[in-house]
């Protein structure tokens, strides 16, 4: 490889299975819902899962009308928890709506085109992708991407909702140059063992995505690296909205 100033820069992302992101993507709806009806509704909806229970709160100030329990199990089935036997069952866990209408306080400010929140964002566009983004977090979503893709055809059928994956990659001069690292770690049936697991995850999900002109042998590989990865989704952590914004951004 040629010499040249060299750094490794790492990026995660998560599958829709993963309990942060359950939280978000039942946020998003709701919000999803209420501009489809009302496209000057304000909202501010956050929501925890656990395991057999979906709590949402917030403040909402719109004229139309979301129902949200119904909602939010049908979020949970799409994504995939449709199983007692995960831990979260779309159809049986509780769904606790607490919603509120916006404080009058905070809508004074936002009324006059004031901010009522603020965010934390990283990242800006580059030409190393052609998504304009880094090949790290590129790499990334697309591994998570690709387990979603393998379970729900059912071409990897021990695979479950839950999962995560990170890449590093060793940049020279600024420019991408190998993969130096790749993890996953899937949710898994209890059925399946943790060698072959790996070898499935490897064939199936890894090789497809990572370009082979990018590794070599040092390039490191660590598939469910602590072993069993059964319980998983809300069961197994609890997820709350906005936990995984850096994901969504440079990862």
């Amino acid at each position: 490889m040629a010499e040249g100033l060299r750094h490794i820069f790492t990026s995660e992302s998560v599958t829709e299975g993963h309990p942060d992101k359950m939280a978000d993507q039942i946020s998003d709806s709701v919000l999803d819902a209420v501009l489809a009806d009302d496209p000057t509704g304000r909202v501010a909806c956050e929501v925890l899962v656990t395991t057999g229970i979906c709590v949402v709160a917030g403040e909402i100030t719109t004229k139309t009308y979301v129902d949200v329990p119904t909602l939010a199990r049908k979020v949970i089935a799409d994504i995939g928890y449709t199983d007692a036997a995960y831990g979260f069952d779309a159809k049986t866990c509780g769904v606790l709506n607490t919603i509120q209408a916006q404080s009058p306080d905070i809508a004074m400010g936002v009324d006059t085109g004031g901010a009522g929140d603020q965010g934390l964002m990283f990242g800006y566009a580059c030409d190393e992708t052609a998504e304009l983004m880094p090949l790290p977090i590129i790499l990334a979503h697309k591994l998570v991407r690709r387990l979603s893709d393998a379970r729900r055809s059912g071409e990897v059928n021990f695979l479950r909702p839950d999962g995560k994956s990170q890449v590093s990659v060793e940049y020279v001069n600024g420019k991408p140059a190998r993969v130096d690292a790749v993890v996953i770690s899937t949710q898994h049936h209890d059925s399946v063992s943790t060698e072959d697991l790996r070898k499935s995850v490897r064939e199936a999900i890894i090789d497809p995505v990572i370009p082979g002109a990018m590794v070599d042998d040092n390039t490191k590989y660590h598939i469910n690296p602590t072993g069993r990865f059964v319980i998983g989704g809300p069961h197994g952590d609890t997820g709350l909205t906005g936990r995984k914004i850096i994901v969504d951004t440079y990862g």
